[in-house]
């Protein structure tokens, strides 16, 4: 006898489970339909903010330039005369005004040479009878003693013929003893005109040692080396008891009371620069900021550069600035340009993008815009937006949506 087993033949219990995933599949298969066909589409953000519209302003056309500040004056003082230096009462970085002593060379021996040439001059004037303090114009050679005592004997000879010549007309005396007295007269003649030639000559010479004792003079006072205008002492090159040679370098001296800014611009602005125009200077060592004008223009351009040199004077009285600065300058070429400049507010930068959110019938998109140069609050939009575009003013609150004024 056989007894019924207790589990189902494998066929049944496939059937059951090929039954239930059909089933299974099928409740699944009638609910995605049914989420599907009841799904909407998204609807887009409102974004509330304030538009601001964009309008042309005034924005000057600038270039930028770099260039160095120079002493308005740099002077070499050197030596005229050869010397030995006795003292040297400035140094380096010290204020010197004009006329103050520099150098001082040792005198001894201009001094004497000047005593030599004065007593010279003194010996040539006395020798035509000029007393000290006469005018060498005022003499006349026929009132200078040697010709005046020439004169004398002449006239003396003369009137000897003049008593011999009747005598001997009358054979009174012998025509040996004319001839004699005529040939005393021409010997006096000459002997009057080699005086008045020597005094002629003595006139020169006195003009020859008058300039001599002048030039003694000029030497003794070219021992004491003096500054030739208010600066500063830049260089030193002598020390006391130093034996310089006439024109050998003693100091540098540079005027700063008023400094060069010498800067240059490329040659596709050569054209724009005008005497007078304003320049800004902002200085690396310094926070300030000079304005000041173009003073000087270069004919020329730079033929290794290509860039034209200018100068632009500021002054320097209170001593502030120092010459050699580094400094960049910007120059407005057009003052009275216009552009389109929008608050930093709106600008939106993100991994080197710059970006503003443009509202464009009531929907705010995202626009990419090229910047330009930065003032103050306001930036230069070189491209992107334009004239009556509608931006979003804060920029940090813009994505794409619809855009609602804020209230």
């Amino acid at each position: 006898m056989h007894m019924p087993s207790p589990f189902k033949p494998p066929a049944f219990r496939a059937g059951f489970v090929l039954a239930f995933a059909v089933a299974l599949a099928s409740g699944h298969g009638c609910k995605k339909s049914e989420t599907v066909q009841s799904s909407e589409p998204p609807k887009e953000p409102v974004i509330q903010g304030t538009a601001l519209e964009i309008g042309e302003i005034i924005w000057p056309k600038l270039i930028k330039c770099q260039g160095t500040l120079i002493a308005d004056e740099v002077t070499t003082v050197g030596s005229k005369v050869a010397g030995q230096v006795a003292s040297v009462p400035v140094d380096l970085g010290d204020s010197v005004p004009m006329d103050a002593l520099l150098v001082q060379l040792d005198t001894i021996e201009f001094k004497l040479q000047a005593q030599q040439m004065d007593a010279q001059l003194l010996q040539a004037r006395s020798a035509v009878g000029l007393k000290p303090g006469d005018p060498l114009e005022n003499l006349n050679p026929e009132n200078a003693p040697p010709v005046r005592e020439a004169r004398a004997v002449w006239d003396e000879a003369k009137q000897a013929v003049s008593r011999i010549r009747p005598l001997s007309d009358r054979n009174a005396v012998s025509a040996a003893d004319l001839e004699v007295a005529e040939s005393l007269e021409r010997v006096a003649s000459a002997r009057h005109s080699s005086a008045q030639n020597g005094v002629r000559e003595k006139i020169a010479m006195i003009s020859v040692q008058s300039a001599q004792r002048d030039l003694a003079h000029q030497r003794l006072s070219e021992a004491t080396i003096l500054a030739p205008y208010d600066g500063v002492v830049e260089s030193r090159y002598v020390s006391t008891g130093t034996y310089v040679q006439a024109g050998q370098p003693l100091m540098t001296i540079a005027k700063t009371t008023t400094l060069r800014f010498r800067g240059s611009v490329p040659e596709r602005y050569a054209q724009n620069l005008r005497i007078g125009q304003a320049i800004d200077l902002r200085f690396d060592l310094s926070d300030q900021v000079r304005k000041v004008a173009i003073s000087r223009i270069s004919p020329s351009l730079d033929p290794i550069s290509r860039s034209l040199v200018f100068e632009a004077s500021l002054d320097n009285s209170d001593g502030s600035l120092r010459s050699g600065l580094f400094a960049e300058g910007v120059i407005a070429v057009e003052p009275d340009a216009k552009g389109i400049a929008i608050p930093l507010s709106t600008l939106v930068r993100f991994a080197g993008v710059d970006k503003v959110w443009k509202i464009v019938d009531g929907k705010i998109k995202e626009q990419v815009v090229a910047l330009g140069r930065q003032e103050g609050d306001l930036i230069e939009i070189r491209s992107g937006v334009a004239a009556r575009d509608q931006l979003l003013l804060q920029g940090k609150d813009g994505k794409q949506g619809t855009f609602e004024p804020k209230n």
